[in-house]
């Protein structure tokens, strides 16, 4: 059996912990939502984009003439459309990579990186024409030896991605000469080689993982009008609007000021639509054409020509004493960051060991470029990888040592004052709270009966993030709230964020209109991802909130004739110290425009105490011993929340992390041949988990307070994926007997561990 989805809760609000209806599902699931492909502009055209059929090539030249004659085509960009293309390494100083690498993404200039690479783009009466006119643009390349594997990319031998780029090291010196590896770092704590030598067991092991895919249903899409007065407008799905602006004004060499990018409703991101890959190139088409420019990815564009998660190489060793006390611990991560510099493997560094009270540790890690597209953000980038590594070596340990694996964690838990091994030191925490709830529930209390059957769990960490955040909140005349923000919602971030501005004014949450915004509307609002929003606007709106009860206050001083400091607001009724002078919420907004006028709080802030999350996650599995196949019998996700604003969300983000990380664990990769062409780029052939391959996802939420904010919130948004991969892996340990390094593990990996013996 299963059991319910539990909240174990330390504070109860009005608002904040309560499950109201999201104020977009109207919209979303009428069809009146208006997505990015839904746009449609007056004299709008239509843009394709030409992409490489190379992994690795030098492009010898571009000719556009026979598209630009093609009847119904208006624009043909190329990158010596770009400002890069004018530009000397003189002009741009030490900028010059940073622009190179940013402007060549968009349109590849002296060479494609990846199959997919944008080099040309054409925008036409309609789809049919654009797509016609890719096919009449020449393109002489030179084919390049590619290379895929990161592992390989290392070698003083391997061809290279960039012939003068050289990285900077943990100390700060260059490189003797260019090579793929685009940085490195090196982290230590303690002497872990006098750690190892007091260890009674040592366990080191090698692990890769593949390139995944975040999974979004809805393609990348951008919509831009390059206006005659110089104003960029921009219209697309992305996670973070200001992101885009910032970008496209960098890349496009103008004012930030002259573009502004609106976010449509967002059809899945997990940080795959951080990056964006079309919205200058619609701008430049808009500009030559002088009409408005849609430009909709395929899938397969979405597959070839955006970024995955990195696929990755690991080495872990780890030593204890019989007692099960954790000596010391190393850890040597190489992340690919595809065509260009900046994989997560600095994230994977600091999260891998996250969850131990390390005395003695290293840490390594290797940002290393290969012929793929240039990696994105896929919930807690790098953590993943770096806990199916991690806690996969924890759970031989406790198998040579005999010892429970929920014991052997709470025996070595980081707690309130552990220092990482980068140097940070926790604040209050909830790893312990979360390994009791795991050591007490029903799932790990329950003996799993039958052959062939195994039972894994797994740890992980994100250390969560703050930003800058911005809100608006202007008082309507019958008592509403609208209140206008910059994040955009992804996963229930407008109710989240309306509760917190509810409970601190202490007014319905049905009386809050939150409303999504453009860039020229709204303050600087980071991205919608790092599980920042409902701690970081959230943050925001409560500060907007208290401006607007501050006003309220002084209103209604002024109304009454007497002093502000007489005057006090309470739970949404402000009212006289002493004297029985009173108004409701609702009482006084309808006085505010005849006495005074209108009433709007703002709020923008950068917070910090963003409060780190944890989760611990229990798995049983059966693998098939003829096929290898491996059905998931029973799952049970439990993280810590801080204060689950909605628990109904927080069950949801906990469960479909769970889901995308079984999947990363059994089916899902890129796969490349040798000539660095990706030959499953499509949702046939690229294998994700339905709800016929799993069973319910139980959840338990527990909520150790972050005293970093004012209802105690840590987000969730990124922790759930993380212990699924190493949690299924020793699964399949259990059941098969044979410790599985790689991932994907297929019914194949499976089938061949055995035949090989382990």
């Amino acid at each position: 059996m299963t059991t319910a989805n539990q909240v174990l809760s330390e504070v109860e609000y009005d608002v904040v912990g309560k499950r109201p209806v999201r104020p977009d599902g109207v919209d979303k699931v009428t069809g009146r939502a208006q997505y990015g492909a839904d746009l449609n502009l007056a004299g709008l055209l239509h843009g394709r984009v030409l992409r490489s059929p190379h992994g690795h090539a030098r492009i010898r030249s571009v000719d556009a003439s026979r598209a630009v004659a093609l009847p119904g085509v208006r624009a043909v960009v190329t990158a010596d459309d770009l400002p890069f293309a004018s530009m000397s390494k003189a002009d741009l100083g030490n900028d010059y990579n940073r622009f190179k690498f940013l402007s060549d993404n968009f349109l590849a200039s002296d060479k494609v990186l990846y199959r997919g690479h944008a080099v040309a783009a054409v925008a036409a009466d309609n789809a049919h024409i654009a797509e016609a006119a890719l096919s009449l643009i020449d393109v002489d390349y030179e084919a390049l030896p590619p290379v895929i594997d990161v592992r390989a990319a290392m070698q003083d031998d391997a061809p290279l991605l960039h012939d003068d780029l050289v990285h900077t090291s943990a100390m700060g010196e260059l490189s003797a000469r260019p090579s793929n590896v685009a940085s490195y770092m090196k982290f230590e704590k303690g002497d872990a080689a006098a750690g190892f030598a007091r260890a009674d067991a040592v366990v080191e092991r090698e692990f890769t993982t593949a390139s995944v895919h975040q999974g979004y249903i809805e393609p990348h899409n951008a919509t831009a009008h390059w206006r005659a007065d110089g104003q960029i407008n921009i219209w697309c799905s992305t996670q973070g609007a200001f992101v885009v602006r910032a970008n496209t004004a960098d890349v496009l060499r103008v004012d930030v000021s002259n573009v502004r990018v609106t976010p449509m409703e967002i059809g899945g991101g997990f940080g795959g639509k951080v990056s964006f890959y079309i919205e200058p190139v619609a701008a430049l088409l808009s500009r030559k054409a002088g009409l408005p420019v849609k430009i909709l990815m395929s899938r397969t564009e979405v597959f070839e020509g955006s970024g995955p998660a990195p696929g990755t190489w690991m080495r872990v060793k780890m030593g204890a004493t019989r007692d099960g006390k954790i000596t010391a611990a190393a850890l040597e991560l190489a992340f690919e960051a595809g065509a260009y510099p900046g994989s997560p493997v600095m994230q994977g560094a600091t999260c891998g060991l996250a969850c131990y009270n390390l005395e003695n540790a290293t840490v390594e890690g290797y940002d290393v470029m290969v012929n793929k597209p240039k990696t994105s953000a896929y919930r807690a980038p790098g953590s993943p990888q770096a806990a199916f590594g991690v806690e996969q070596v924890v759970d031989e340990l406790c198998l040579n040592l005999g010892l429970d694996p929920i014991a052997f964690r709470l025996n070595n838990a980081s707690v309130e004052g552990t220092r990482k091994v980068e140097g940070p030191v926790f604040q209050r925490i909830g790893l312990v709270e979360c390994l009791e709830a795991a050591r007490n529930h029903d799932h790990y209390r329950t003996p799993l009966e039958g052959p062939n059957r195994g039972r894994g769990m797994a740890a992980g960490f994100w250390m969560n993030r703050g930003f800058h955040s911005s809100v608006n909140m202007t008082v309507n005349p019958d008592g509403t709230v609208n209140l206008i923000e910059g994040s955009v919602d992804i996963g229930g971030s407008r109710a989240s964020i309306a509760q917190q501005a509810a409970e601190t004014l202490g007014i319905a949450y049905e009386d809050i209109k939150p409303q999504v915004v453009d860039t020229d509307s709204i303050g600087y609002t980071m991205v919608t991802g790092g599980s920042r929003t409902t701690f970081a606007t959230g943050w925001a709106a409560i500060l907007a909130a208290e401006d607007v009860k501050q006003q309220m206050v002084e209103r209604a001083a002024s109304i009454w004739d007497v002093p502000a400091d007489e005057v006090e607001y309470d739970g949404g009724v402000i009212g006289h110290k002493s004297e029985e002078l009173s108004f409701t919420f609702r009482e006084l907004a309808r006085q505010l425009y005849t006495t005074g006028g209108g009433i709007t709080g703002t709020a923008s802030l950068d917070p910090t105490g963003e409060g780190n999350s944890f989760g611990v996650h229990l798995v049983d599995v059966e693998v098939d011993p003829d096929t290898g196949k491996t059905t998931v019998l029973r799952y049970t996700a439990i993280q810590d929340a801080g204060k689950a604003v909605h628990p109904s969300y927080v069950e949801g983000q906990i469960q479909g992390g769970a889901v995308q990380g079984i999947g990363w664990a059994l089916n899902e990769e890129y796969y490349f041949n040798d000539s660095a062409q990706m030959v499953n780029a499509s949702f046939l052939d690229y294998r994700m988990p339905t709800a016929l391959d799993l069973p319910m996802i139980d959840t338990v939420i527990v909520e150790v307070a972050n005293p970093g904010h004012p209802y105690g919130v840590r987000g969730v948004g990124e922790v759930p994926i993380v212990p699924p991969l190493p949690a299924v892996a020793n699964a399949i340990t259990a059941a098969t007997g044979n410790r599985m390094t790689n991932l994907p593990i297929t019914p194949g990996s499976i089938l061949e561990a055995e035949w090989n013996g382990g």
